[in-house]
């Protein structure tokens, strides 16, 4: 095992050494990253050294010198900001290192917070959801840029929201297409509350042309699904984490921010049941064998003991955090590159769960319970993958064969 303290700091920052160290391991990183993280402490003390920079004036604009100097002196590793980051947040919370300047904000930014500031007092709209709305309509106000830096929102015509509108649209899915034009209206209503458009222009945003359940879902075979489960090596940490966050997704059917929200104390193992919290609302569901023994094992001989909260399924580095949602995605996706499936998305295995207990027989009832569906008709999509059903339906071809 790596020996922190291998590394030797002197220079200005040698005082702060002994306390950067306890840090990194009280926030759980391994022995040998925390020695790499005071060998940079220490290049970066040599260098304020040489050039007589007292500990406080280390700005920004001083990292990313020491930062040039160190790519220009032939360094292969921690060459980026993010490398700091730990040591800065450390010597600034000890007050030693002024506090970055919040960087000016652009009229496009500016907009962008005034609405989504709208969105969350005045909508009641979750700060996730917000974010995404100003994400979308951002090229919109991005396209109202004048050259002196402002925005042209006054002289808006209906004649610049359907252009675009009909160009968005053209490189959209559609289900992208539909999100980013009810965005562009919330966008444009938010604009003429607050003055910055003379007329209404919500109204001139046309309608994506989608009909609903015209889709198919594409849930995996079952080949796919034991080579999916495979390429997670039951033999490491990160391997059995892996394994029960895809058994979980296939087996219930949960959605990727239901796993990621999964805490300690929602997992009932006397009862056998699963604690579920999305879409506003908390339900209980049946924990198979399988599923717990995958849980168990990980919980076991993977969680790391020095997790920060209670999340089951935590980060690989340092610092141990609850997984978020796009991680969650990110193991699917890297779990389907090592069995050579190509892109598969965390939510494909959740079809892959509706249609499995479609094939066994299971009505379209017991499987939007399962899916924790609020309308029947969200299951009914699922009907179509039933061919054999289907076939009792269908009516003889004219003129075939009796």
């Amino acid at each position: 095992m790596s020996d922190p303290w291998r590394a030797r700091v002197s220079g200005p920052l040698a005082p702060y050494a002994p306390g950067f160290v306890g840090e990194l391991l009280g926030a759980g990183y391994r022995p040998v990253s925390a020695s790499f993280q005071l060998q940079l402490m220490a290049h970066l003390s040599r260098w304020m050294q040489a050039d007589g920079l007292a500990t406080g004036a280390l700005s920004d604009e001083e990292l990313e010198r020491f930062l040039a100097a160190r790519r220009a002196a032939g360094y292969t590793n921690y060459l980026s900001p993010k490398a700091l980051v730990p040591l800065v947040r450390y010597l600034r919370g000890l007050g030693v290192v002024p506090m970055a300047e919040p960087p000016s904000l652009s009229a496009v930014d500016a907009l962008l917070e005034r609405y989504r500031a709208y969105l969350v007092a005045e909508r009641g709209l979750a700060v996730v959801t917000t974010v995404v709305y100003a994400d979308l309509v951002r090229p919109f106000v991005a396209s109202r840029l004048r050259a002196d830096g402002g925005l042209d929102l006054a002289g808006l015509a209906p004649s610049d929201v359907l252009a675009f509108v009909l160009a968005q649209a053209e490189r959209r899915p559609r289900r992208s297409a539909k999100l980013m034009v009810t965005a562009l209206r919330s966008l444009l209503g938010f604009l003429h509350v607050e003055g910055l458009t003379v007329r209404p222009l919500a109204p001139v945003v046309p309608s994506v042309a989608a009909w609903r359940l015209s889709g198919l879902p594409r849930g995996l075979e079952a080949d796919q699904v034991r080579a999916l489960l495979a390429s997670c090596s039951r033999e490491t940490s990160v391997g059995r984490r892996d394994y029960a966050i895809v058994l979980m997704l296939v087996r219930l059917g949960m959605r990727r921010g239901e796993v990621a929200a999964l805490r300690l104390d929602d997992i009932d193992w006397r009862a056998g049941e699963l604690l579920v919290r999305g879409k506003g609302r908390v339900e209980r569901l049946p924990l198979p064998v399988d599923v717990g023994e995958a849980l168990a094992d990980y919980l076991g001989r993977g969680r790391p003991g020095d997790a920060e909260d209670r999340a089951v399924f935590v980060r690989v580095k340092a610092p141990p955090r609850a997984l978020t949602p796009a991680g969650v995605s990110q193991v699917v996706v890297g779990a389907a590159g090592r069995a050579g499936l190509g892109q598969i998305g965390a939510h494909r295995l959740r079809h892959t769960a509706a249609t499995e207990l479609l094939r066994a027989g299971a009505p379209l009832v017991e499987i939007g319970q399962l899916l924790r569906h609020r309308a029947e008709l969200t299951t009914a999509i699922y009907a179509k993958v039933d061919r054999d059903r289907l076939r009792e339906l269908a009516r003889p071809w004219p003129g075939g064969a009796a």
